[in-house]
């Protein structure tokens, strides 16, 4: 009989996370908020049924150790899939703005009928993707090892 794994498990090991239902989806929403990207690194495959976002996210999942053992804090990079994507659509993104960098605040599921719906990811600045799928099959995979945040801080969100 095998023990379920802990938090501290992952710490430093690369995530590779997937989401089939809303509860699901909000653990990957709490690690990729204050993800940031270039305007450039999103990805339409129509034929492939596929949307993904080459995120460089703030590891929030080291965090906390990062503060107790004074080191310092880290960015990943990470692609965001979005399978069984039947069309997408955005607001406040203009793509023909190169230089444009993207914040992630959020992403979540709007139900439809029959396990269908909306993934939606929430950008600061009121930017947003609706992303409509045929069933939610959300993934997230690092594919880098750690940096150090550029900032040398976590994103803070005081008012």
């Amino acid at each position: 009989m095998s023990d379920d794994a802990t938090f501290e498990d992952g710490r430093e090991r690369p995530l590779n996370l997937g989401a089939e239902d809303a509860d699901d989806l909000g653990v990957i929403s709490a690690l990729i908020q204050d993800a940031v990207l270039p305007v450039t690194e999103m990805t339409w495959r129509r034929a492939d049924r596929r949307f993904a976002l080459f995120l460089n996210r703030f590891r929030w999942e080291d965090a906390d150790a990062a503060t107790l053992r004074r080191r310092a804090f880290e960015r990943v990079q990470a692609v965001l899939s979005v399978e069984n994507a039947l069309k997408v659509e955005s607001q406040g993104v203009d793509r023909s703005e190169k230089d444009v960098i993207l914040s992630v605040l959020s992403i979540a599921f709007e139900p439809g009928e029959d396990g269908a719906g909306d993934v939606i990811v929430t950008l600061a600045g009121d930017g947003a993707i609706r992303v409509q799928v045929e069933a939610l099959d959300v993934r997230l995979r690092d594919v880098t090892r750690p940096y150090i945040a550029p900032s040398g801080h976590a994103p803070s969100h005081e008012a």
